[in-house]
């Protein structure tokens, strides 16, 4: 399982030292530009799960283009 935690910068350091001393997890930072791009991602692939499901109404190809 991953998770994304958002975390104040003051105390980062401090969460990851502790986190770093549980043998069996894996740490990796990333910016905060592909964590932007990873809650876009998980937000569109829900809105695509609901449509599915028929809870949820997708624009058109048409609609789309007309936006524009």
């Amino acid at each position: 399982m991953r998770v994304i935690l958002e975390i104040p910068d003051n105390r980062a350091a401090s969460l990851i030292d502790v986190l770093k001393s549980i043998s069996f997890l894996k740490i990796e930072a990333i910016s905060s530009a592909k964590a932007d791009f990873l809650k876009e991602l998980k937000s569109s692939v829900d809105e695509v799960i609901l449509a599915k499901k028929g809870k949820k109404q997708l624009k058109t190809a048409d609609q789309l283009l007309d936006e524009l």
